[in-house]
């Protein structure tokens, strides 16, 4: 008999990575505060469990999908309190290493393993399974989880202590973070010299200036001034402060990377807290004086 699978934290996307492990023929154990969140993932094939302690005595395997590394290590702390059948823990959240290590030990006290496994790829890659999944952890843990792993997406084993896979995450971050704001402080400038937008797009996709932001970001959420890709500025702004705090941690200078921070919190000051990532352009156009929107058909 297969262990049985718990899910917990189903916001922007962990509901669809539940959802993916419903589609792959799982029927996970899921626990929200949110019974909204809960009634329509159980509605998609999922067991709802009305609190943490139901889900741990029925759930061997624990997926965590959470939004700070508080909110992960209240819930991981939690876990180890009431540890019901839990073998292993796979965090999906970005914590950050320092958080992430904390988690491990306070799971091994319980006796249970934590897998960390932080994605990338946004709501888009969750709902298709197709987000990059890095993975570190005991060994025989890492692969008794990695076929349900693959029903997000690419897994990539990192290492096998806890922590180094968000020390990976915290790097794509910030790399994805700068080529959403170069990208925007370019965009900009060519708006305020009157070129159109989706031609620039087009040359920049088609040579070396070519980023996430010009091949997904730019096109698709700024263009049409919809900004809804699904990832709130807070959140971007935590995992660049997580990284920036590793960086100095170690002893590694990122002038880059905290320019990048200066530019996601005065977005995060103007627009609030729930403001979308991709919205980061709208202080570089406010001080231009030009915005950059896909041109009207005559």
């Amino acid at each position: 008999m297969s262990d049985e699978i718990g899910f917990v934290g189903l916001g922007n996307m962990g509901r669809p990575m539940a959802e993916r492990l419903i589609g792959a023929g799982h029927r996970p154990i899921v626990h929200d505060r949110s019974q909204a969140a809960m009634s329509e993932v159980v509605a998609a094939g999922a067991v709802a469990a009305a609190t943490l302690e139901a889900l741990t005595a029925k759930a061997q395997t624990v997926f965590l999908s959470l939004p700070t590394p508080e909110v992960v290590l209240a819930v991981g702390r939690a876990i180890a309190g009431s540890p019901g059948v839990v073998k292993r823990v796979v965090d999906l959240s970005t914590t950050g290493p320092k958080s992430e290590m904390e988690l491990a030990d306070i799971l091994a006290g319980a006796g249970i393993a934590l897998v960390d496994s932080p994605v990338s790829g946004g709501v888009a890659g969750a709902k298709k399974g197709s987000l990059a999944l890095m993975a570190a952890g005991p060994l025989a843990h890492f692969e008794a989880v990695e076929p349900l792993l693959g029903a997000f997406g690419k897994v990539i084993r990192i290492a096998e202590e806890p922590g180094k896979a968000q020390v990976m995450k915290l790097i794509n971050n910030i790399c994805s973070a700068a080529a959403l704001a170069i990208t925007s402080e370019a965009m900009v400038m060519g708006a305020k010299a009157g070129l159109d937008p989706d031609v620039m797009v087009e040359v920049l996709n088609a040579g070396s200036g070519r980023t996430t932001a010009s091949a997904d970001k730019i096109p698709r959420f700024v263009l049409p001034g919809s900004f809804d890709f699904g990832f709130a500025i807070a959140l971007s702004l935590k995992d660049i402060r997580l990284c920036l705090e590793e960086a100095d941690r170690l002893g590694v200078p990122m002038m880059v990377g905290n320019a990048v921070r200066m530019l996601f919190s005065v977005t995060k000051a103007d627009f609030g807290a729930d403001a979308d990532m991709t919205e980061v352009i709208r202080p570089l156009e406010r001080w231009a004086g030009v915005e950059v929107r896909r041109r009207k058909e005559a």
